[in-house]
């Protein structure tokens, strides 16, 4: 398994990857699949050419089955925070370390980033395998959002912030 950092090249498999995502595990994402779906290739292959964010893939066989992305906070008094936001693998992937792989190295990138301190994510609260996946890596819950995802049938779920202090 191959664990790197995504490129523009790489924006036609991010998509495919990304849109699979929302659609298997819209409880997961703040985005939808009816937001994304239209967005072209090049808006894919903008958001991993960025310096804003670092988006990380985990390629099996040349196929990329999962991701996880880091941005940084960029206001003064937040820039000693990231977060992780997308952490997305493949149904057929899940249980055999590969988000462990992507956490892991997203971890690595942030302590590379001068000055970055803490990671933050969020999950939904029912989400038990990735939140037992981000204790296991050091992860704490330190608060919990009612609410936080409003579905259009009304349905709500919310959601636990965790912190990992680097």
């Amino acid at each position: 398994m191959e664990i790197r950092r995504l490129k523009s090249e790489d924006a036609k498999s991010y998509q495919k990857v990304r849109l699979e995502a929302l659609k298997n595990n819209p409880e997961a994402f703040g985005s939808s699949y009816a937001e994304e779906k239209d967005r072209s290739i090049e808006t894919y292959a903008e958001r991993l050419a960025s310096d804003e964010s670092i988006t990380i893939g985990a390629f099996q066989e040349a196929e990329l089955v999962g991701t996880v992305t880091l941005f940084r906070e960029k206001y003064l008094k937040l820039s000693h925070k990231a977060n992780i936001f997308a952490m997305y693998v493949q149904p057929d992937k899940r249980g055999l370390g590969v988000g462990k792989k992507l956490l892991l190295e997203a971890i690595n990138q942030a302590n590379t980033i001068d000055g970055i301190e803490q990671l933050n994510l969020t999950v939904v609260a029912t989400n038990e395998p990735a939140k037992n996946l981000y204790t296991s890596l050091g992860f704490e819950v330190f608060g919990r959002e009612r609410h936080a995802l409003k579905f259009e049938d009304g349905t709500y779920l919310d959601e636990e912030h965790m912190v990992l202090f680097l």
